[in-house]
């Protein structure tokens, strides 16, 4: 079976869409390098998709910094179970994402924003998942993106070879802003020649799980989960 079937299923169709697209207008965009696509499918998409192993049923996630939908667009298309929301703050990366998100009839949610912006967090708080690939470091994403989770919710940061040496250099610190039984897990074993490296934070028990006047858990941008027939966008 080829990792497209074995990852994304009956829906392989739209990740071979999105790839498309990805090699088209988003070169064209700026959101990928003209030179990535040989290594397109094994280095992002796939790359991106694996985080699925990750994530129990009916989740919702922040993908922050989506740029150019990695990894949200891969995570929508392999678990449509899950809600995601594509956390942006560059308008024409905004304007690609709610297009391509259109196209492919994804039920994702579309915001434009930082995930540091107190809007934002009181937006978004309480998720079960927060995941940022190629971002910032562990102690940027631990500062930026745990007021975003619930309680017990963890941080999902895909991370290059050093990302061992990353969480020791950054344990403290992130410890310090409530990151809890830090770790690095291996996603995609069966279908990446290299796994793809995954820091995972749990958020504390002890923090607080919702932001200041809220009195309900927020589902991708602070609404009941979007009908899956249709995507939702906010800027």
């Amino acid at each position: 079976m080829s990792p497209e079937r074995m990852i994304f299923g009956d829906r392989a169709s739209l990740a071979t869409e999105f790839a498309e697209r990805l090699l088209t207008d988003g070169v064209q965009r700026g959101l990928i390098g003209p030179r990535e696509g040989d290594r397109l499918w094994e280095r992002h998409i796939y790359n991106s998709a694996v985080l699925r192993e990750l994530l129990p049923r009916e989740a919702t996630v922040v993908d922050v910094g989506s740029g150019a939908g990695l990894p949200g667009i891969p995570l929508a298309i392999a678990r449509p179970d899950l809600t995601v929301t594509l956390l942006e703050p560059m308008a024409r990366r905004v304007a690609w994402l709610e297009e391509l998100s259109d196209d492919l009839e994804l039920p994702v949610t579309v915001v434009r924003g930082r995930a540091e912006e107190k809007p934002i967090r009181a937006r978004l708080h309480d998720q079960d998942f927060v995941v940022a690939r190629a971002v910032s470091s562990l102690e940027r994403l631990a500062e930026w993106c745990l007021p975003l989770l619930r309680s017990g919710g963890r941080l999902l940061a895909q991370k290059g070879a050093s990302a061992s040496e990353e969480l020791e250099r950054d344990r403290a610190a992130i410890a310090r802003r409530g990151g809890v039984s830090a770790e690095v897990r291996h996603c995609g074993a069966d279908v990446l020649e290299t796994p793809a490296n995954v820091v995972v934070v749990r958020r504390s028990d002890a923090a607080p799980s919702r932001s200041a006047g809220s009195g309900k858990r927020a589902r991708g941008a602070g609404t009941p989960r979007p009908d899956k027939r249709r995507n939702r966008k906010e800027r």
